[in-house]
């Protein structure tokens, strides 16, 4: 893993860097796990425009990902580790014993031939998933659960790690990348160690057009608009906007709490992140 300089050759080249993608083994997906997508363009299914600057960018398949790692007691040996348009980890390609053949995300350390597993009873090994209740107390762990057998919700972006900080009861104390400390179920299950591809935070993107190859338009500011576009648009010259940062339709995208106030999922946390 590593980063990779351009020559000077432009002004957008200048700083650009790229990953130099030394941990990828294989540059064909596994057709089986392939699923086509079509692009929203950020509207809903009514075509209005839900979430802005988004549209273009080049074709992308999505990559089937096994995020509840189900598969007890069957040792899946790692074919080939590969890159993934939609996310900024890379994916693990298991060929399990019984000829199925399953995405996981990648984790540090695990290569090509290692064999990992699934299950209540396993060595809380690199790429080994597991219970909380089956884990030690401290281990970094990733792709982690929130409710039970729904599938991995947590630490799944590049370079993310979670600690198992306690166990009380029936619940366990993680401390997420955010800082937030959060109570989950012991039956939740977790995979050992930490999401791969830990540079991908230190690549500049160099130029506007490389965002959008990525599908990102670009993002115009509220006040620099006419009046009639933005509740901060107009008056002469540069202004403040005279009021508090908002979105085209007047609601408050600075400050304003938008959870519910009777979250359950409030009753969960231990510490917050802020």
């Amino acid at each position: 893993m590593g980063l990779r300089a351009y020559k000077p050759t432009s002004a957008g080249r200048r700083f650009a860097t790229v990953l130099d993608f030394e941990e990828i083994t294989k540059t064909t997906p596994e057709k089986s796990l392939l699923v086509s997508t079509k692009k929203s363009g950020g509207r809903n299914n009514a075509g209005r425009t839900t979430s802005r600057f988004r549209g273009g960018g080049h074709k992308r398949m999505l990559r089937v990902i096994d995020f509840r790692r189900n598969k007890d007691g069957v040792p899946g040996k790692v074919a080939a580790i590969e890159y993934d348009p939609n996310r900024s980890a890379r994916l693990a390609l298991l060929h399990y014993a019984d000829g199925e053949k399953r995405y996981i995300l990648w984790p540090v350390g695990l290569k090509v031939g290692d064999v990992v597993f699934s299950g209540e009873k396993v060595e809380p090994r690199v790429g080994n998933c597991m219970p909380l209740r089956s884990i030690p107390q401290g281990l970094a762990i990733h792709n982690l659960e929130l409710t039970p057998g729904k599938g991995a919700q947590l630490v799944r972006t590049a370079g993310g790690v979670a600690q198992l900080a306690a166990k009380e009861g029936e619940y366990a104390q993680v401390s997420l990348p955010s800082g937030e400390i959060r109570l989950i179920h012991l039956s939740c299950r977790a995979t050992i160690g930490q999401v791969g591809n830990l540079d991908h935070q230190n690549v500049w993107i160099g130029k506007a057009g490389r965002r959008r190859w990525m599908g990102r338009r670009p993002h115009n500011r509220g006040t620099s608009m006419n009046p009639v576009a933005h509740p901060l648009g107009g008056g002469e010259g540069r202004t403040g906007g005279g009021r508090h940062p908002c979105s085209p339709t007047g609601k408050l995208c600075k400050g304003k709490k938008t959870r519910r106030r009777r979250n359950r999922s409030s009753a969960f946390i231990v510490r917050r992140r802020k």
